[in-house]
């Protein structure tokens, strides 16, 4: 009897009701570091799984945008590429916005329905809701690193000079992958509850995309500065002026790109706590 009494008593846990704003508590993603990986390495398998061609597509896509690009907007309508390059670079000048591109549209349309795409995963067990469209956007990593190797060779096959400026690429690649999962979070949460989000994706990245400076030069933008600034505002025309910038040497960092990372920052730290406001409701909704 003397030595139950000095056992030491069990822990209580209490359970409380979520609060309407939950602290982000960003440690559990790493505490789930595993199930990042498995959730990544199962959508990538499943996306080129039976595929004839497999990650033949994440090379194939984007050479055929470049090919579309150059061939009716260089050939036929005559955009040049920026001040300082080659006309003859146009193609490796597309590229180099296509590559930043094709990742965070792919990227984007995954993380949009990832929750809807995981409604078994979140009901039957308890994780960081937050991984799903961690995972959604990370799993694009995987057709960037196949794409990059096409831009090595393109660069080769045109003769385009290697610049110490590539050493800032994967910053702006970091920026890319903060800039849809910013916009992820906000429409994977949403489309829990609307699922027309899931429909008006695709109709949004492609009006996206042209709204954005991927076929055509920035300086062709021959507006005030109040309007560049106010152009800006579109995440993307940062992310792809630095591509070009490390890749070409074109456009060296400026405000605009200063305006779209601010832009970027924004739009994922208001993801992360409406998606943390939101996901107490995801079970239920779903």
């Amino acid at each position: 009897m003397a030595s139950k009494a000095h056992l030491s008593p069990s822990p209580i846990t209490y359970l409380r009701p979520a609060l309407s704003w939950m602290p982000l508590d960003l440690a559990q993603l790493w505490a789930y570091r595993e199930l990042v990986y498995f959730l990544v390495w199962r959508d990538v398998k499943v996306r080129y799984k039976q595929a004839a061609l497999g990650v033949g597509w994440a090379i194939l896509q984007p050479i055929m945008n470049m090919v579309i690009f150059t061939v009716i907007f260089n050939r036929f309508l005559g955009v040049k590429p920026d001040n300082g390059i080659a006309p003859e670079l146009y193609p490796i000048f597309t590229f180099a916005a296509v590559l930043p591109w094709s990742f965070f549209q792919g990227a984007l349309q995954r993380s949009a329905i990832s929750v809807v795409g995981n409604a078994n995963l979140l009901t039957k067990v308890y994780f960081p809701r937050l991984i799903i469209p961690f995972a959604a956007v990370a799993a694009g990593l995987v057709d960037f690193f196949f794409s990059l190797l096409v831009l090595i060779g393109l660069m080769l096959y045109f003769h385009a000079p290697f610049s110490i400026h590539l050493l800032w690429l994967p910053l702006f690649l970091l920026l890319a992958l903060v800039a849809a999962l910013g916009v992820g979070l906000w429409l994977s949460a949403l489309n829990v509850q609307y699922r027309d989000v899931q429909q008006m994706v695709p109709f949004v990245l492609q009006a996206w995309m042209f709204a954005s400076p991927v076929a055509y030069s920035v300086d062709a933008i021959n507006v005030s500065r109040t309007w560049q600034i106010l152009y800006a505002l579109n995440p993307m025309v940062g992310v792809i002026q630095g591509f070009r910038w490390a890749i070409l040497g074109s456009n060296p960092p400026n405000m605009l790109i200063l305006v779209s990372a601010l832009v970027v920052v924004v739009l994922f730290i208001t993801g992360l706590f409406y998606f943390r406001h939101m996901e107490r409701t995801f079970a239920d909704t779903i």
